[in-house]
């Protein structure tokens, strides 16, 4: 009877749905979400042309679950799917012929990340690491100026100057540097990192990212 009455409140439920399951989704949102997966040909075509490597696109339930991650606090969301983009990443062998890597997470704002509690970025590179066996370096950047939300911005040279000195390098890292975010939109946050990594003569061999929006190309 005591058993009983526990399991109703030990039971863990689908961050998604809410249904119960043993895992962190249940497999009906699952079955949601893998249909945004990229095809290894989208993903590798992604990757030759713009050294992204993004598990699918942002789209739907996988942009859905993206949203409860960041603004619900489901953190849990961000392992699975940190999950996921290392086995993408180890199977269609994207690391080579980088042997040793050091896998940084885009940072955050120090208000926005004590509001939200976590940065994503971060959850789902500690993720990855554990799957690839990469060295997770997370003070390599920081963000020192807030910045404004980039889909707020419709312009190219908008979301240039929102980025204008806002990331610096606090330290050197051990490897080449595999960036690491939740979402690719228009490549301007990666590019203006990249950018500062390497003007301290930092190499960068790509990014990672659960998901792509708009075109691949």
């Amino acid at each position: 009877m005591l058993e009983q009455f526990l399991s109703i409140f030990l039971q863990s439920h689908c961050k998604c749905c809410q249904r119960s399951t043993k895992d962190t989704v249940c497999s009906y949102c699952w079955q949601k979400l893998a249909s945004h997966k990229l095809s290894e040909q989208d993903r590798l075509r992604l990757y030759q042309t713009k050294s992204v490597c993004a598990w699918g696109r942002y789209e739907g339930q996988l942009k859905r679950a993206i949203a409860l991650m960041k603004y619900q606090c489901q953190p849990e969301i961000g392992n699975l799917l940190g999950r996921e983009l290392a086995k993408t990443w180890k199977e269609n062998n994207l690391g080579k012929p980088e042997s040793k890597v050091s896998v940084v997470p885009i940072p955050m704002h120090a208000n926005k990340e004590q509001e939200r509690g976590f940065n994503q970025a971060e959850i789902i590179a500690r993720s990855f690491c554990q799957l690839t066996g990469y060295r997770l370096e997370t003070k390599v950047l920081s963000r020192i100026r807030a910045t404004e939300a980039m889909f707020n911005l419709s312009s190219k040279a908008a979301r240039e100057r929102n980025l204008r000195k806002a990331i610096r390098v606090e330290k050197r890292p051990k490897h080449a540097v595999l960036l690491i975010d939740d979402i690719y939109t228009t490549g301007t946050t990666v590019n203006e990192t990249v950018r500062v990594l390497q003007q301290k003569q930092i190499k960068v061999i790509g990014v990672a990212v659960v998901a792509k929006a708009g075109a691949l190309a």
